[in-house]
């Protein structure tokens, strides 16, 4: 495998940040397009070296946009869904929450997306969860690792609603999406 033009981790509503590698041979327009370390598009020659690459992540548009600049040079830019690379991150980390942390040795990876409170753990749906309101919000719980986990959320005064996850009573610090 060669060394990538272009990169960006895609946080989607899956649970999963997806890997996409973009490699661009500017004197034979060679497109490679890996997701995750899979190849989803190999074009060994192409006559046209700017334009579009276009996949789809489930029912997500991604749109690989290869511009000429000055100097017989190129820019490479990432659309989700019709929204630039840096709006669709904004977007995301509105709707979605993110935790990791490595337990036992198992680095674990928990999403929850806020619209749904669906909560995600490395990729996988976790379907087991007990919900309940307390006093001042509400608690999800469930079991990772083996070990009881809770994502307790409140809305204090009218502000935004904060989510914190506990895993065995030890609160996991939340992970931004623009680091």
């Amino acid at each position: 495998m060669s060394g990538y033009t272009a990169k960006w981790e895609v946080p989607l509503n899956d649970g999963k940040t997806h890997v996409v590698e973009f490699e661009h041979g500017t004197a034979t327009g060679k497109r490679v397009v890996r997701v995750n370390g899979e190849t989803l598009v190999n074009r060994e020659w192409m006559f046209r070296l700017v334009g579009d690459e276009i996949i789809h992540l489930g029912k997500n548009k991604i749109v690989i946009r290869i511009d000429p600049i000055h100097g017989l040079r190129y820019s490479y830019t990432l659309w989700v869904n019709g929204k630039s690379y840096e709006n669709f991150i904004q977007t995301q980390s509105k709707l979605l929450k993110c935790w990791t942390t490595n337990l036992r040795g198992v680095q674990y990876r928990i999403v929850l997306d806020k619209n749904t409170q669906a909560i995600w753990i490395n990729g996988t749906h976790e379907e087991d969860v007990k919900n309940d309101f307390v006093d001042g919000g509400a608690e999800m719980e469930f079991l990772i690792g083996g070990l009881p986990a809770v994502i307790r959320s409140n809305n204090i005064e009218g502000r935004e609603i904060t989510y914190i996850l506990y895993i065995d009573d030890l609160e996991i610090k939340d992970q931004d999406f623009s680091e």
